[in-house]
């Protein structure tokens, strides 16, 4: 009998380090998946930045932005917008400042450039060229 005891207590002893090591295991596999997800998330968002030198403000206003509105739709959100048709004052630190500038903000490249492409805003573009010069570029924020 001391024999069958003996094995029975390392059988035991041996099952509680395997679920030892098993529970280490699957702690490790999800704290891996947590932290990937964690930088999956940690995406910085695209910013763009627009300056517009219009030459017909009241073109600009009542043909133009009607059209533009639909830029919020797609998941721009506006930071800033300076200059001609109601925006905030825009400061020149050097150089001449273009007469209207908006800053946005993004969740993507990709999402703005599919905004940016669409059929939508590209005829909402060629009306606002009637009335203004625009010039526009995208940087990816930290």
């Amino acid at each position: 009998m001391g024999r069958a005891s003996s094995a029975t207590g390392i059988w035991r002893d041996l099952m509680k380090y395997l679920a030892l090591g098993a529970g280490l295991l699957a702690g490790t596999v999800i704290g891996a998946a947590a932290v990937t997800g964690l930088h999956a998330q940690a995406k910085p968002p695209v910013f763009v930045i627009t300056e517009i030198d219009i030459s017909d403000p009241e073109g600009y206003g009542n043909e133009f932005v009607p059209k533009a509105q639909a830029i919020k739709a797609a998941g721009a959100k506006f930071l800033a917008i300076g200059g001609a048709g109601g925006g905030k004052l825009i400061t020149s630190l050097e150089g001449t400042p273009p007469k209207r500038v908006t800053i946005q903000q993004w969740d993507s490249l990709d999402a703005l450039k599919a905004w940016y492409n669409g059929k939508d805003f590209q005829e909402a573009l060629t009306v606002g060229r009637k009335y203004g010069t625009f010039r526009r570029y995208a940087v990816e924020g930290r």
